[in-house]
């Protein structure tokens, strides 16, 4: 539970961040087409650095935010249903290869279009919404322990009073 708990919080980050990275990247070109794009990183650095970032926070590399509650429910699935631990992991790492094979394409390689050349790098707007952000992707992921610690007393009470794991009830005992 705690697990899905931070997953969901880091979720709605990671998705939140890329809806608005696709959106400002939108905002320049007037398009969504992955092919229409490559090589942009030479023309908006900054872009490119921040899209990494939540890039690799929505795949749930190592120290931040989607990491934990990957970790979490793995670990918890695992202990109760191994195969479904399997499972659930290889999905991640396919989910993780459409991510950085979609990064790819639109960050590198030749620019093929010449509408890439004239993109604008991040400005004090934007600076201003995604800088939260990430300093939210690294802090849930570098010390989980305050989020977790926020959750504690009611993921105890909910499994004290409503689940009972090993009958298959989810409802209030008596």
């Amino acid at each position: 539970l705690n697990g899905s708990i931070f997953q969901m919080l880091s979720h709605g980050i990671s998705t939140g961040a890329l809806f608005l990275m696709v959106g400002m990247l939108y905002d320049r070109r007037h398009t969504k087409e992955i092919a229409l794009f490559g090589g942009i990183t030479k023309v908006i650095p900054a872009f490119a650095a921040c899209f990494l970032i939540v890039t690799l926070s929505s795949i749930a590399l190592p120290s931040t935010n989607g990491f934990i509650g990957e970790f979490l429910i793995l670990l918890g699935v695992f202990q109760k249903e191994p195969l479904y631990a399997v499972l659930g992991g290889t999905s991640v790492v396919l989910g993780a290869y459409y991510m950085l094979w979609m990064y790819q394409r639109v960050m590198f390689g030749p620019i093929q279009h010449s509408e890439n050349k004239m993109l604008k790098d991040l400005d004090w707007r934007e600076w201003g919404s995604i800088i939260p952000i990430i300093v939210m992707i690294f802090w849930m992921g570098l010390y989980p322990k305050y989020f977790l610690t926020k959750m504690e007393k009611s993921v105890d009470y909910l499994t004290r009073n409503y689940m009972n794991y090993d009958l298959g009830i989810y409802e209030k005992r008596q």
